[in-house]
């Protein structure tokens, strides 16, 4: 299904940027996706006109480090001011884009704390709904998702 490998915090390669090449001779899409965990449960957020949810989190646009990258999609998917020096690498979660004709998706999941002050999640932009999803919803979230939930598993039956 996929597998999880150590991160990678460099910027994103620009030379991927808009490749239109067949989904298969691409080079994975980077993407970062925020690990927020309470209560045992992974925030995740649903895209309007999407029927998954994913992690909250995006593309790293060129020349952007991953801390960059979710600082900026967090604030915009959910309003939320994460502090950039609480960001800090959990892991790699790699499989097929969920609805990218077999492009596979490298997200690097990090953890991070909002700043003081800044406000609870909510839907932004894009964002249609929020959801708490345990384990037990692996079927609600695409490949790179499930990786995130088995491992969220694997911390709360240590």
């Amino acid at each position: 299904m996929g597998r999880v490998s150590t991160p990678d915090l460099r910027p994103a390669d620009p030379s991927t940027a808009g490749a239109s090449a067949p989904p298969s001779d691409l080079p994975p899409l980077r993407t970062v996706g925020w690990v927020n965990v309470r209560d045992g449960r992974l925030l995740a957020v649903r895209t309007t006109g999407k029927d998954r949810f994913f992690m909250p989190g995006g593309k790293v646009e060129p020349g952007e480090t991953d801390s960059e990258a979710l600082v900026r999609e967090i604030h915009e998917e959910l309003g939320v001011r994460l502090d950039p020096g609480t960001v800090r690498p959990a892991f790699v979660a790699e499989a097929p884009g969920h609805g990218l004709g077999g492009r596979v998706v490298r997200m690097h999941c990090l953890y991070a704390e909002p700043l003081p002050g800044s406000p609870e999640p909510a839907p932004n932009a894009e964002i249609a709904e929020l959801a708490w999803l345990t384990p037990a919803d692996a079927d609600r979230v695409p490949p790179a998702g499930r990786i995130v939930l088995e491992r969220l598993a694997d911390v709360l039956s240590a």
